[in-house]
């Protein structure tokens, strides 16, 4: 049965899809300006003023120079360790503590639980945790970056609340055929728990790869920086001498002004271009895990 809609009716969902036809634009407007941009002849881009919304003539030539950029690959590959590494660290440490807050029969989880939600609010700050780097020796390490880290308290109470939304009588049936905390955990809660995983591994890869603050803070070291930082050294510090330096090695003298637009909006393609990617497959868990972590029946 088609039910026919009044002239209200349509005149709203009219303007319904205006309004969102013009904030999806105003969404891709400027991934498409960056996109566009990069592909764009110098030349025509040095004299654009305006949002670009097709390629200014067509050249690959920002994504040759920025490739050739030592600080680029070896940014690329510090910033896979520090994804890779620190989800892994993340994902393990998470999953042990929320497993731990799902024991509720213990007198001191509501202890611990507390404890926890205490570090969202109140925190030592930037100079504590400096100093407590430098007492474990851990300045110009890529561990200063890892361990820190390790646990983030809002995704360890979604997970702990995803983990107690998991019937009990599995647990004790495991537990009276034998089986440990451990194989508890790893064989049958961590299986159970992959929509709230994804969005585990979403968030903290996420975190890492756009991940620049930490890096400047505690690394000294160039052949440790993160993309992200050597980034922002591009697109913010331009006129700093690491940073004319990376550019002289593979742009001309004479040629520094014409292309510096080009490698910025290559070089930011090339940065988001990885999570772009990657998001898609995990999309499919992204509002399941979240729901399943964030709401208790």
């Amino acid at each position: 049965m088609v039910i026919k809609k009044t002239l209200g009716e349509k005149i709203f969902d009219a303007c319904n899809m205006i309004f969102l036809a013009f904030f999806t634009f105003l969404c891709i407007a400027p991934i498409l300006h960056v996109l566009f941009a990069s592909f764009s002849d110098p030349y025509e881009l040095i004299r654009n003023q305006g949002i670009i919304l097709r390629p200014l003539g067509f050249t690959l030539k920002g994504y040759q120079l920025v490739l050739r950029m030592p600080g680029i690959i070896t940014g690329y590959k510090n910033t896979l360790i520090y994804v890779i590494g620190g989800t892994a660290i993340n994902i393990l440490m998470t999953a042990i503590g929320a497993y731990v807050l799902t024991f509720t029969e213990w007198g001191y989880t509501r202890f611990l639980m507390i404890l926890v939600v205490i570090t969202m609010f109140f925190g030592g700050g930037l100079i504590p945790s400096y100093l407590l780097m430098q007492k474990l020796h851990l300045l110009d390490s890529r561990w200063a970056l890892l361990l820190p880290g390790a646990i983030s308290t809002w995704n360890l109470i979604v997970m702990r609340t995803s983990f107690m939304g998991i019937p009990a009588s599995l647990k004790e049936s495991a537990r009276i055929d034998g089986a440990g905390e451990w194989t508890i955990l790893f064989r049958i809660i961590l299986p159970l728990s992959k929509a709230v995983l994804a969005v585990m591994i979403l968030f903290y890869a996420v975190g890492h790869w756009n991940s620049w603050f930490g890096a400047m803070v505690y690394i000294r070291d160039r052949s440790k920086f993160p993309l992200q930082l050597i980034l922002r050294e591009i697109l913010v510090q331009e006129n700093q001498t690491s940073t004319v330096s990376q550019f002289s090695q593979v742009i001309k003298v004479g040629e520094l002004d014409l292309y510096k637009p080009l490698v910025k909006y290559t070089t930011i393609i090339i940065a988001t271009l990885p999570v772009l990617c990657f998001y898609p497959f995990v999309q499919k868990h992204f509002m399941a895990g979240v729901m399943v972590g964030s709401v208790k029946e």
